[in-house]
């Protein structure tokens, strides 16, 4: 293969590389321009993070020939094939690229009209005869295009930037709201510190207050059109729908083979020796799929192969479309499999360690005593604190809250719901957890009145709590680590009250695990040989015997915690049984032996965390992802903002409207691809963010709202 010489420097350290594709040779984009695009023209994009893992782009202009395209293709193969086939890859077309994209210009891409062929050049000016008008559009992807000189461009809805070179204005329309003019002021900012050297004045302006300089640039003003609705927002609905299909002969005249036609599909679909077509088309998304063990033909035509499949299925022109290797999958990509498991990950909350070439969460490893002071740490782990706090427990009962004898906290049944109030000091101040935990035997009335009874308890407490609805098997470690030392038991099903105790069977099989923070929960499991780990302990309890198993990964604080769960069941002492020598009659106490999970792997994948704007104005569920590493000036606090870490969802909330936004985490979490269901939910209200939420965020600044955002960056004009 031969390589451009540019290809010298590709991937050789951290961060973004542009080339412009220019009369079929690749030229380097200046760092100060990055982000600025013509239409007219090709580019081919480069990102390169610390692990090393790579992402490489090919933006197509609205108004780039068939051959500028064909050669942006050619050069992408190339660059592939030059850092190993390792690389992700992504087609992006103007107007619909991909979040991965977006997130590399945190202030905006801007489109300018021409290109290479009508002599347009990326140069930094110090030029002051410029004269263009941008229209800014998104409030998570933000979109600067140059558009004719004229007021005939404008609406009330929309900013617009109105470039005169030593002056630039920002215009913000009647309609439009206080977040889209602090992205548009972001865009402004951006032109005047890259684009003139910081040569230029900022001013922003009001719609009818505009000053005699823009009268004279734009002519006499007439009466402004009202805007028109936004139409980025995404419905999750459609996010869910996807086909998959296998490709043969991708290199010659390729077909597609139907392996499934809906979502969710199991990873064991995907055959390492073959490339596969992942159907998100109708939400112009297309994911090809390389097998490590597939043939290098069929590997380097995937591209080509996209492009004709999306000719065959009629889907528009800027459907994007990603190349993944085997092994580098991306996050949207994963989501829609049901069971995706990375390489060395266990199922439930092993330990949580990052690895692989495409992991960009760094794991910090879990140290109680550094919680207050490292906010990584207690987001990572969700911890607040080390459970250490003051615990209150109450059963909810007909339709009222009953303490919970203290002697039997930590103790849960599946045909109950609980309300556990967690109070701590931070910071000097006491603070206050709800956690609303719902049985997955209860009543519909016992779940309508812990909705209820929850709301009671947090406006009783003035509304400081965070609240964290809960359901049986998915325990945040906070939760766990609260019942001093002693394990969290999670009865299958039964109930706490008095006389109401359900016979339970006579033989009970219970689960125990250690969370990341060294919590452990032992969890009630149908008796089947199928669900023992080769990780974990297991107490069997059988109608004459209890038996203690030891996995051969199983640690000393789950040993400790079995030993504690054999007293809580009767039954005198227990038999300890090592993985590999169990008696007869431990087998047939189960039903007969069974397949188990045997791989030893504690490491657990850290997914990347992804950050939501949502809204149900319309009627259904729409959802914005914010693009790239988001920071806490994302948060609009005019919408519900969703937190997603992947065991919880946090909801930060719109001016108290905790009902609606703990709604919209809920339909976010129903339709979710992968099947996702019953994780934890937690509500978060604006000015009392626990750790385990700004710890998400880089440099969290507890006084961020005190002051106007749009006064803050009004100061930097």
């Amino acid at each position: 293969m031969v390589f451009h010489k540019e290809f010298q420097t590709a991937g050789k350290e951290p961060g973004l590389q542009v080339w412009r594709v220019e009369k079929m040779d690749l030229k380097p984009v200046l760092k100060q321009l990055h982000g600025n695009f013509f239409t007219g023209d090709c580019y081919v994009l480069l990102y390169t993070t610390a692990a090393p893992s790579y992402y490489i782009h090919m933006w197509l202009g609205s108004e780039s020939s068939q051959d500028e395209k064909g050669a942006a293709a050619i050069f992408t193969t190339q660059l592939d094939d030059f850092l190993g086939g390792g690389p992700v890859q992504f087609r992006e077309v103007q107007n619909n690229e991909s979040l991965t994209f977006l997130g590399y210009f945190k202030s905006g891409i801007k489109y300018k009209q021409g290109g290479v062929a009508s002599g347009f050049q990326h140069v930094v000016t110090n030029d002051m005869n410029v004269k263009r008008l941008l229209h800014i559009k998104g409030r998570r992807a933000i979109r600067a295009t140059e558009v004719d000189m004229s007021w005939s461009s404008f609406n009330r809805g929309d900013c617009f930037i109105i470039d005169l070179g030593k002056d630039i204005f920002q215009w913000c329309g009647s309609e439009c709201n206080s977040f889209e003019r602090l992205k548009a002021s972001q865009v402004a900012i951006d032109v005047r510190d890259n684009e003139r050297n910081g040569r230029a004045t900022l001013l922003m302006i009001e719609e009818g207050g505009e000053p005699q300089a823009v009268i004279d640039a734009l002519g006499p003003k007439p009466n402004i059109p009202a805007g028109s609705p936004d139409d980025e927002s995404v419905d999750r609905s459609n996010q869910k729908k996807g086909a998959l299909y296998m490709i043969s002969d991708a290199a010659g005249s390729m077909k597609a083979s139907v392996v499934a036609q809906t979502s969710p599909f199991k990873q064991e679909m995907l055959s390492p020796s073959e490339c596969y077509i992942l159907d998100n088309g109708v939400d112009s998304k297309i994911f090809i799929w390389k097998g490590p063990s597939a043939n290098t033909a069929e590997r380097n035509a995937a591209m080509k192969a996209a492009e004709q499949f999306i000719k065959e299925k009629k889907y528009p022109r800027h459907t994007q479309v990603q190349v993944l290797p085997g092994g580098g999958e991306t996050t949207l990509f994963k989501q829609f499999f049901c069971n995706w498991k990375d390489k060395d990950q266990t199922t439930g909350p092993g330990q949580a360690y990052s690895l692989g070439r495409i992991a960009r969460v760094v794991q910090v490893p879990f140290d109680s005593s550094g919680l207050h002071t490292n906010k990584t740490m207690a987001a990572q782990h969700g911890m607040v604190d080390d459970g250490s706090g003051k615990v209150q427990v109450w059963r909810v009962e007909d339709g009222d809250q009953v303490p919970v004898d203290p002697s039997s906290y930590g103790q849960f049944y599946g045909g109950d719901c609980y309300l556990v109030l967690y109070s701590y000091r931070l910071g000097g101040r006491e603070q206050h957890i709800i956690y609303t935990w719902q049985g997955l035997k209860c009543t519909q009335d016992e779940l309508a009145a812990s909705a209820f009874l929850t709301v009671r308890l947090d406006d009783s407490m003035g509304g400081s709590p965070v609240q964290v609805r809960v359901t049986q098997g998915q325990e945040p470690a906070h939760l766990m680590s609260l019942f001093k030392g002693k394990p969290m038991v999670i009865s299958l099903g039964g109930t706490s009250r008095k006389g109401g105790q359900s016979r339970v069977g006579s033989t009970r099989l219970f689960h125990i695990r250690q969370s990341s923070t060294r919590a452990t929960r032992a969890v009630e499991v149908e008796p089947s040989a199928a669900f023992l780990n080769t990780n974990d302990v297991f107490v069997l309890k059988s109608s004459n015997t209890v038996f203690l198993w030891r996995g051969v990964g199983a640690t000393e604080e789950e040993l400790a915690a079995a030993q504690y769960v054999t007293s809580f069941l009767g039954g005198g002492s227990a038999t300890e049984v090592s993985e590999g020598k169990e008696p007869a009659g431990f087998w047939s106490a189960l039903g007969g032996k069974k397949e188990y999970q045997t791989s030893r792997s504690l490491q657990k994948m850290v997914k990347p965390p992804r950050l939501f704007g949502c809204s149900n104005k319309t009627g259904r569920l729409i959802a914005e992802e914010v693009p790239g590493d988001f920071n806490q000036s994302d948060l609009a606090t005019d919408d519900v903002m969703l937190l997603d870490t992947w065991d919880q969802v946090r909801s930060w909330p719109d001016l108290n409207v905790e009902l609606s936004s703990f709604l919209l985490a809920k339909d976010y979490v129903d339709s979710d691809p992968s099947g996702r269901r019953g994780i934890a939910i937690t509500t978060i209200k604006q000015g009392m963010e626990p750790p385990t939420f700004t710890g998400w965020f880089q440099a969290w600044d507890p006084k961020l709202w005190e002051t106007d955002p749009l006064e803050r960056i009004r100061a930097r004009f």
